[in-house]
């Protein structure tokens, strides 16, 4: 596929995600009718793999609402979030306003970070947590990455896991209960057009631009595009917890986040790397 086709699918993404901005907004599932907690969306592991974080340039990738970034700045990093979406990044502005969080939001597609950032450079990355699937080239992604780390810095991907997305997520009729093998673990096969009328939170239907494309990408093929991009792999985890329910028998762990019952599999990996 051509870099203008995944150019006009980008843009299809982008006006998805900025229809799906107010359905955020008034769900229940971000929690922002509440005292902002965003650390309840970070796995204590990624707590202990960053270190801390008082002081540093800290970048998050594909922020969306920016709830996450407000967690790094509330754990003293100069935390700066990057979206595509404009109306996400209006929104995250105005939630990191209301929660005293002294963040920075820019508005640029993730291939173009390094000019929309003015060549700046950061001692932490972030990113994660359905990011990766919007991105058709892993290679120029893991490029840009490399040119906005310092020497020495770090890029710390925490992911849904891709057998995660190869679950289906419900039964077919006359089946089961049971989680199957629906999807493709592997991707290269160009990528998946989804309906996108509904989200993955509560609330009413996305009113318009309901098309969304997602790519699949097997974590070798994560940890191949880092590596020839230069950075070097320190630590991979995979983890059979989420921090929300995706599926009604998955139960509630002491973390607070779940997990199924049985098999346990892995749901989540975080990949720390280094330049």
């Amino acid at each position: 596929m051509s870099t203008d086709e995944h150019a006009r699918l980008m843009r299809a993404n982008q006006a998805n995600w900025d229809a799906r901005t107010p359905v955020h907004l008034a769900s229940r599932f971000y929690g922002l009718d509440e005292d902002l907690d965003p650390e309840r969306w970070f796995a204590a592991f990624e707590w202990d793999d960053l270190g801390d974080l008082t002081g540093r340039d800290v970048l998050h990738l594909q922020c969306h609402l920016g709830t996450e970034t407000i967690a790094f700045a509330r754990r003293g990093a100069r935390a700066v979030g990057l979206d595509f979406s404009a109306a996400s990044m209006a929104a995250a502005a105005g939630i990191a306003a209301k929660a005293g969080a002294d963040v920075d939001y820019v508005r640029a597609n993730v291939y173009d970070a390094v000019e929309a950032l003015d060549g700046r450079r950061f001692d932490v990355v972030y990113t994660g947590k359905g990011a990766l699937c919007y991105l058709p080239d892993l290679p120029r992604w893991a490029e840009v990455v490399a040119q906005l780390l310092r020497p020495g810095g770090l890029l710390y991907i925490v992911e849904f896991h891709p057998l995660l997305n190869s679950l289906g997520p419900k039964p077919a009729p006359g089946e089961g209960p049971e989680l199957l093998l629906r999807h493709d673990y592997l991707g290269g096969d160009g990528p998946v057009h989804r309906d996108a009328t509904h989200t993955y939170t509560d609330g009413p239907a996305v009113a318009h631009a309901t098309d969304s494309y997602e790519w699949t990408h097997g974590i070798g093929e994560v940890v191949d595009a880092l590596t020839t991009a230069g950075l070097t792999v320190r630590r991979l985890r995979e983890s059979d917890e989420l921090p929300w329910q995706r599926w009604p028998q998955m139960v509630r762990t002491p973390s607070g986040w779940w997990r199924l019952p049985a098999p346990r599999v892995p749901l989540l990996y975080g990949l720390l790397a280094a330049r």
